[in-house]
C-alpha cells in the first residue's frame, strides 16, 4: 500500500509517499506553527497532485512541535477521515524496548530511526540524525533496545548563533571550504561548521560504541536527515546512509498498529 508519512520537525516537515521501504514521492516544507490544518490540507493536496503519485492508503505522522501537531490532528480528521491512520505518541506500539529513565520524554522521531535501523541494518548500531535545529544521537542495542543517546546542537542553529553573537560574522552557504586552515572569514566559519561537525560526530560515536563495549567493526553507524549529505564524505565512521529513516521507521510502526 502507499502510505503518508510525515515526520514534523521543529525546522522542516519531511513528507514522504511510502511503499515497501522506498519513497515513490518526497517532499520538505518547513514547519510554521502559524499554518492552519485546512491550509496543511491545502498544501499537501497539491503536493500529492503535483507528483502524480496514486493517492495515499493511509497516514503516519509523528512531531516533535505540540502546536502543529494539533492542527495536523484536526487536518486528519476533517480532510482524510476515510483513511487509516496512526500517530507516534506514547501508548503508540513500535516494537523497540525504550531502556531510559523516562521513556516517554523520547521524541517519537528518534524512536522511530532506531526501529528502522535495527530492522533494516541490525544492531548494535548508533544513529546520527542531521536536523537544522539539532543533530541528535541514538544508540540501539544487538536485541534491538533502545538504550539512549546524545543531543548537539544543528548547523543551522549554530550558524543563526554565530551570526548574532558575532559582530563581524554572518550567515555563510554550507559549502566545502578549500582546506580546513581558512584563508578569510567565510571559509572560516564554513570550516568550523564543517570539520567541527565531523570531528564532533567522528568523537561521540566513538565514545558510543566504547560505552557499548563492542568492537567498532560490528557497529553499523547510520546518517540520516536532510543535511547528512553535506558532511557525510568528511567522517570516516558511517557504514550506511539512509535518508528515509524515520520515514521507514513510521511505515513500520504503522504495519504493526493498523
Amino acid at each position: 500500500m502507499s502510505l503518508l508519512c510525515a515526520d514534523i520537525g521543529n525546522s522542516h516537515t519531511v513528507l514522504g509517499l511510502m511503499r515497501d521501504a522506498e519513497p515513490l514521492a518526497h517532499w520538505r516544507v518547513s514547519t510554521d506553527e502559524r499554518r492552519t490544518a485546512d491550509e496543511w490540507a491545502v498544501l499537501l493536496r497539491g503536493l500529492l497532485a503535483d507528483s502524480g503519485a496514486p493517492h495515499p492508503e493511509g497516514i503516519a505522522v509523528c512531531s516533535t512541535v505540540p502546536a502543529v501537531l494539533q492542527e495536523w490532528r484536526e487536518m486528519l480528521v476533517r480532510h482524510f477521515g476515510d483513511l487509516p491512520r496512526v500517530v507516534v505518541e506514547p501508548g503508540v506500539r513500535t516494537g523497540v524496548p525504550i531502556l531510559t529513565d523516562n521513556p516517554r520524554e523520547v521524541g517519537a522521531d528518534r524512536i522511530l530511526n532506531a526501529l528502522a535501523a535495527a530492522t533494516d541494518v541490525g544492531g548494535p548500531a548508533v544513529v546520527v540524525d542531521f536536523g537544522g535545529t539539532a543533530t541528535t544521537f541514538d544508540v540501539v542495542t544487538a536485541q534491538g533496545q533502545y538504550v539512549g543517546g546524545a543531543i548537539a546542537p544543528g548547523v543551522e542553529v549554530a550558524l543563526e548563533a554565530l551570526g548574532r553573537r558575532g559582530a563581524q560574522l554572518r550567515k555563510v552557504e554550507l559549502v566545502r571550504p578549500r582546506s580546513v586552515v581558512a584563508r578569510n572569514t567565510v571559509e572560516a566559519v564554513q570550516s568550523g561548521m564543517l570539520f567541527g561537525t565531523a570531528a564532533q560526530v567522528e568523537g561521540l560515536v566513538a565514545r558510543m560504541v566504547d560505552e557499548l563495549g563492542a568492537h567498532p567493526d560490528d557497529v553499523r553507524v547510520v546518517a540520516t536527515g536532510y543535511l547528512a549529505p553535506w558532511v557525510l564524505d568528511e567522517c570516516r565512521c558511517f557504514t550506511d546512509h539512509l535518508p528515509w529513516l524515520t520515514l521507514r521507521g513510521l511505515e513500520l510502526v504503522f504495519a504493526r498498529n493498523s
